[in-house]
């Protein structure tokens, strides 16, 4: 099949050309992101391969059904970008990658919260300007604090093990307990109990209807003064104004955010040579306490390694049966 690849990065190419080889199948690789405006570039293609950031709304999957487009395969577990009903409706099967590397996301959260509490970022830039000074680098143990962790699918039960490894007393919010934190000691409680009672709070919600600004005004105000919030997930799973008066109050000691509310114009782009437009933005990265990366925490070999072969995998299992080999749909979320 032929597949028509968006919002391509020399790396996305290194690793979907490393997983094609040998399957017949053919990568059209574009550095755009996938829009209504984009979508004359899918030409003869047979499939579309699109990211986090592309939009897969209804009219895009309109353009893309007119061009005979019966597939689109998603890098990346989240599927928030694209408008499900629109693609049961239009007979385009939606593919995703449901587990690529839980450790690389876990992993990297592990080191938001360790830099923001022991500051070594700051310290970094103060010793090679030879100040050795510590006062305010002061930090905390993690060990005894309580953590809370929203979302136990693959990624937050790898993280439940890391903080009860660190010591820390583990607490969890989801609809679907899991067993095996279950088994870990994980404790499962109301979300808003979770936000009460959680010294640290890690986020590794998908995106729903349900979850959208799920911390917001009302969870603040039931958080502990001074509390860690992390997010790796999504970033409209925070109210990001609301988060700011947080800041500005205090209730927000750390906030460290790997992904971003109004990211899509940002991230995966080198923008050093230019003007950033969004003032909440640049608000954010005012304050001392507050780390930032641009999506990144998926961003390593092994997870490359799988996103790119199991996106290979649904192309290949399409086009031998009709079906993908992870597909997404309606039904199977209401399930």
């Amino acid at each position: 099949m032929r597949i028509a690849v968006f919002s391509t990065k020399p790396y996305d190419q290194r690793f979907l050309e490393a997983a094609c080889a040998g399957t017949g199948h053919r990568l059209i690789f574009f550095e755009a992101r996938l829009s209504v405006e984009t979508c004359e570039l899918v030409a003869d293609a047979d499939a579309v391969c699109a990211f986090v950031n592309d939009d897969v709304s209804a009219d895009v999957l309109a353009a893309l059904g007119a061009r005979g487009i019966r597939l689109v395969v998603l890098r990346s577990a989240g599927f928030n970008n694209v408008d499900l009903e629109a693609a049961r409706r239009l007979g385009i099967t939606i593919a995703r990658v449901p587990a690529y590397s839980p450790h690389a996301v876990a992993e990297y959260t592990l080191a938001l919260i360790l830099t923001l509490n022991r500051m070594t970022h700051r310290a970094y830039n103060r010793v090679r300007e030879g100040n050795f000074a510590l006062e305010g680098l002061l930090g905390f143990d993690l060990a005894g604090k309580t953590a809370g962790v929203v979302g136990t699918g693959k990624i937050g039960e790898v993280m439940c093990r890391i903080l009860i490894g660190l010591g820390c007393r583990v607490i969890a919010f989801d609809p679907q307990p899991n067993p095996t934190c279950l088994g870990m000691g994980v404790t499962y409680v109301p979300v808003e109990d979770l936000f009460s009672a959680s010294d640290i709070i890690t986020l590794h919600c998908p995106l729903t209807p349900a979850t959208r600004h799920l911390v917001n005004e009302a969870a603040l105000r039931r958080m502990k003064r001074g509390v860690m919030l992390i997010n790796t997930s999504r970033g409209a799973v925070i109210d990001t104004q609301a988060v700011l008066r947080g800041l500005k109050d205090g209730v927000i000691g750390y906030l460290g955010l790997d992904v971003y509310e109004e990211e899509a114009d940002l991230f995966f782009e080198d923008l050093s040579a230019r003007f950033i437009d969004d003032d909440v933005f640049a608000r954010l990265l005012t304050f001392p306490n507050v780390l930032m990366t641009g999506h990144q925490a998926f961003f390593t070999r092994e997870a490359l390694t799988n996103i790119a072969e199991t996106t290979i995998a649904n192309v290949t299992a399409f086009e031998r049966t009709g079906r993908a080999a992870c597909e997404v749909s309606i039904e199977k979320i209401a399930r």
